[in-house]
């Protein structure tokens, strides 16, 4: 541990305590240089929950579209923050419930992302369904234009 006084990276610890919740450990610690004394805190680092489709689906939507990594760690952030705000009670959500929110922010961000998306998550056998898809976007689109403008 770097020293905060001298830089030095020579310390000991001279005692540790753990919170009563058992997340984090204190320790108080004397630089071997200078003698000064400081206090560093050791804690775990929560990664995460990531849901990773079994096909890589969110990463094939998007892949050779002109969508930056930056606005797909939005997406995956947006949907994270959504996932636990609607598991809040519970500590659950369901899987369905997740790729209806990667549906709706692909919508938004690019069409032939989420029609690339749709057509994984929502299982197509044939052809017909994305004809299908494909005109309620347009449908959607005139709709939106017409009340727009």
């Amino acid at each position: 541990m770097k020293c905060p006084f001298c830089g030095s990276l020579e310390d000991k610890v001279l005692e540790s305590r753990q919170n009563t919740s058992g997340t984090t450990i204190r320790r108080r610690r004397e630089c071997l240089c200078c003698s000064f004394r400081f206090t560093s805190y050791e804690h775990i680092e929560e990664v995460p929950l990531m849901v990773i489709k079994r096909d890589g689906g969110l990463l094939r939507a998007v892949e050779k579209r002109p969508i930056s990594r930056l606005q797909l760690e939005e997406i995956l952030h947006r949907i994270e923050d959504e996932a636990q705000l609607t598991g809040i009670t519970t500590h659950e959500i369901q899987s369905d419930n997740i790729g209806e929110m990667v549906l709706s922010s692909l919508y938004s961000l690019d069409r032939v992302a989420y029609v690339r998306f749709a057509s994984v998550y929502r299982k197509f056998e044939n052809v017909e369904e994305f004809i299908n898809v494909i005109e309620g976007l347009s449908r959607k689109k005139s709709k939106e234009k017409k009340e727009g403008g």
